[in-house]
């Protein structure tokens, strides 16, 4: 195995907290050293990391640009419009706020904005590939308001508009979210729009995992149909943990005020920045590319994948993400994900569609391909990345530890050729 130095490139934090520093990096030096799968990760540029740490820490600003209730705003307000203009272009918006702290608040000022509590909104169901905050049961949205949940198709995996709109004109909900967590195929957003329009509701494109994929060409994008959109700014993305709100002119104050006095005090403007700085890098063509490969890549992974006996969800991708049921495997996906985590290979265990199986304990795993597509990985490693999984997952089902350390080897050597962006080694 080849193995990396331990980076530091951290004096100050070293000087002050070593032991803070030494967690730091380990930390790069794990995902320096391994394949990272997990579809919601990547690796940002140092220009995001750098905008991140910056001075703009220091500073309060609450309210929005040339209305803040706090002075020395002079440069915090040129960031902020810097973010939206580049928002807006990159995504040909008609308004966007940048302030949202992450996804799940940004999702919960849309509730704020065109809901009361108590009123029916609509989502995917969690266990079908949906998310938290569309109104499932255990979180704060199916707690406050009358979550009403669509799926998909047991034969095919596929989202049945026809189930949608039937369910949609007899729920009339006040909010229909489309997107999710775990949905390897294009959202037709077209569809989910008629639906909204004939039910009386405001559809909102939780685009968090594809906006990378839609800044850069390689997923449909969901303005010209979509009231609202939401999304984080990492993920395919390539930005800091942070969110963003999209929408039609004629929502923008509903929408600001549910973010700001709503929900959130003081935006983080050093997030802000970030957020600025990768909506920059969004814009360049080299990004167009990237888009571009993580779907390539992440259709050669399923093909890959199939021809080694898994079974895919849907039966195969559209975008970044693969969603495998390794009931056929005769492994649970947790045993797996864990397996495959000792081995050099980071996913994540995951519920399938009418998983019989607990959600802590699914059946199944979701991987992409981002993180590894930051690196330089082409479709020609792919078939590698496959024999790679197919063998930890072998190696869970038996028990084999000599082979998931001979698959660490390997992973690391290739790891090793392609520095991870962001990363100092």
């Amino acid at each position: 195995m080849t193995s990396l130095p331990l980076p530091a490139h951290h004096p100050a934090l070293s000087a002050s907290d070593p032991e803070l520093a030494a967690l730091v990096g380990a930390e790069e030096r794990l995902q320096a050293e391994t394949l990272r799968l997990i579809p919601s990760e990547n690796y940002v540029s140092h220009a995001v990391l750098e905008a991140s740490g910056t001075v703009l820490q220091n500073k309060y600003s609450e309210g929005y640009a040339g209305r803040r209730y706090y002075e020395g705003q002079q440069n915090i307000d040129q960031v902020e419009r810097l973010a939206i203009g580049r928002a807006k272009a990159l995504f040909g918006v008609d308004h966007a706020n940048v302030q949202p702290y992450s996804g799940s608040p940004a999702n919960l000022a849309v509730y704020l904005a065109f809901a009361e509590p108590g009123d029916t909104v609509m989502g995917m169901a969690l266990p079908m590939g949906g998310h938290l905050t569309h109104g499932w049961g255990v979180s704060a949205t199916g707690t406050w308001f009358r979550g009403v949940q669509y799926g998909v198709r047991h034969d095919t995996g596929l989202i049945d508009f026809d189930e949608v709109r039937d369910l949609a004109l007899k729920e009339r909900p006040k909010v229909i979210f489309c997107g999710g967590t775990a949905l390897p195929r294009t959202i037709d957003f077209a569809a989910f729009a008629e639906i909204a329009r004939e039910a009386g509701a405001v559809l909102v494109a939780d685009v968090a995992h594809i906006a990378g994929l839609i800044a850069g060409g390689a997923h449909p994008s969901p303005v010209p149909h979509a009231d609202v959109i939401s999304t984080t700014t990492h993920k395919t993305l390539r930005g800091p943990r942070g969110a963003m709100l999209m929408c039609r002119e004629q929502y923008a104050k509903p929408l600001d005020k549910a973010v700001f006095p709503g929900l959130q005090g003081g935006p983080h403007n050093q997030t802000t920045a970030a957020i600025a700085v990768a909506l920059h890098e969004a814009g360049l063509p080299s990004f167009r590319d990237y888009a571009h490969a993580v779907v390539a890549n992440a259709r050669a992974l399923a093909d890959a994948l199939l021809a080694r006996g898994f079974d895919l969800v849907s039966g195969g991708t559209d975008n970044h993400l693969i969603l495998m049921d390794l009931t056929p495997k005769d492994v649970p996906g947790k045993v797996a994900a864990k397996a495959l985590d000792r081995a050099g290979i980071v996913v994540n265990y995951n519920t399938v569609p009418y998983d019989p199986r607990k959600p802590f304990d699914p059946s199944g795993i979701r991987i992409g391909t981002p993180s590894l597509t930051s690196r330089g990985l082409g479709t020609q490693h792919m078939a590698a990345v496959a024999d790679w999984i197919d063998r930890g997952v072998t190696a869970a089902r038996t028990g084999d530890e000599a082979a998931l350390a001979t698959i660490r080897a390997e992973v690391a050597d290739l790891m090793a050729a392609h520095p991870a962006p962001g990363i100092p080694v």
